[in-house]
């Protein structure tokens, strides 16, 4: 699956995407977060906040609980605001 990183989350994650294989266990938005998260230093403070970041489903905003089966990507990304 494609992960796709944006802002201050691809500054502390270090990279801007990856392609990575999840494991079966990681059915939804938060079983990736609180995977990824496991991955190393760098991911676990760019989601040490899980209630920061947001997440699209191919583009499409999406909610923790969201079952990501299916989707090409994830892209995480904090909260914007408009003016």
């Amino acid at each position: 699956m494609k992960l796709i990183y944006f802002a201050w989350v691809r500054e502390r994650v270090g990279k801007s995407e990856e392609d990575l294989d999840l494991p079966p266990e990681v059915t939804t938005v938060g079983d990736l977060i609180v995977w990824l998260s496991g991955r190393g230093e760098n991911y676990a403070y760019a989601f040490e906040k899980p209630a920061t970041v947001r997440a699209a489903l191919d583009r499409v905003h999406a909610r923790r609980e969201a079952v990501i089966a299916g989707a090409k990507e994830v892209a995480f990304f904090p909260p914007m605001t408009g003016g």
